[in-house]
């Protein structure tokens, strides 16, 4: 994808203009998706936009300029489609709810017909494009691509790419036949679109696979993390380390540097040192320090069981009124 800027006359500079540019470029929209490219002429959408031709043409030589700068507005769009439907937090949802919304994020995205028949003229009349090319459809892998490693972090990042491109190349094929269908039979494409997909990832990212993962990781912090089997992880064990340049908690360790643990992101790419600044501790934690000493255990000892502060323990005896 080259992003080129469109073949326009000039750039619109006041608001009234990009306000005409705007129209002119909706209207071709709904021309193409009714009439076709092929057939669709500049006078057309001069009229579906209620200006006149010479006000078109200020701004556009002919109607593949204005079929360029719908591609541009298009991958601008497209791309903000795809920040919402590989949000980190996706990630956590159950799998058919994951799949409902991506598919459903994606419907409404081409309810409109700019995106509408930017999708369809790719499939069907592609050697138009200027921008757009198989390189735009592999932003949406790649997005898909991160969930999945989320989903499961033992999927190796080519086999995550390889679940993602069948998904994604798959579900645009059937989605064009859906698009070009009638709303009734539409309706069942994208039924069946959202069953296949997650028929298909249950075995690699299913609910009971993320519920497995979650459990040995629980495991792992309280008989391992600790040192010996019972002993209660410290708040910097529990803390969830993410990216502080993309707020990423796709990360993995990368050596050490000044005594400190570094890690590498694996999402933008950055290095970054650990650095703990806790926020609080839970009720949790806090009842299982007093618990600690009602059962007779020092403040020193209590800081050298759970990691935190002999002062903070002492406050919370005092508040508590032991």
């Amino acid at each position: 994808m080259t992003d080129k800027k469109p073949s326009m006359r000039r750039q619109p500079k006041q608001k009234r203009s990009q306000e005409r540019v705007n129209r002119i470029l909706d209207a071709a929209a709904e021309v193409f998706l009714e009439v076709g490219f092929d057939v669709a002429t500049t006078h057309d959408i001069a009229a579906r936009a209620d200006t006149a031709i010479g006000s078109l043409y200020q701004f556009f030589p002919d109607k593949l300029a204005i079929f360029h700068a719908l591609e541009l507005r298009h991958i601008e769009q497209g791309r903000i489609l795809g920040s919402q439907m590989f949000a980190s937090e996706m990630a956590q949802l159950p799998l058919e709810d994951f799949i409902a919304q991506m598919v459903d994020k994606c419907l409404k995205f081409f309810d409109n017909p700019a995106p509408k028949v930017m999708f369809i003229q790719y499939f069907t009349n592609p050697t138009i494009f200027k921008s757009i090319d198989e390189s735009f459809t592999q932003e949406f892998v790649k997005g898909l691509a991160k969930v999945l490693s989320l989903r499961n972090p033992s999927l190796t990042a080519q086999k995550c790419h390889l679940i993602a491109d069948v998904c994604t190349q798959s579900g645009n094929a059937l989605l064009l036949v859906g698009l070009r269908s009638d709303e009734n039979y539409r309706q069942q494409i994208i039924s069946e679109i959202k069953n296949l997909v997650t028929a298909y990832l249950h075995p690699h990212v299913g609910d009971e696979i993320m519920h497995e993962l979650r459990m040995k990781f629980f495991a792992h912090l309280l008989d391992d993390v600790g040192g010996r089997a019972g002993k209660m992880p410290t708040p910097q064990e529990l803390e969830v380390i993410k990216c502080p340049h993309c707020q990423s908690d796709s990360i993995s360790k990368n050596g050490h540097r000044q005594n400190k643990q570094r890690y590498i992101c694996k999402e933008c790419g950055k290095q970054f040192l650990e650095s703990y600044s806790p926020k609080g501790y839970s009720e949790e934690v806090k009842q299982r320090c007093l618990d600690l000493y009602r059962g007779g255990m020092g403040f020193r000892a209590i800081e050298k069981k759970t990691g935190i502060s002999h002062n903070t323990v002492i406050n919370w005896v005092k508040q508590a009124g032991i």
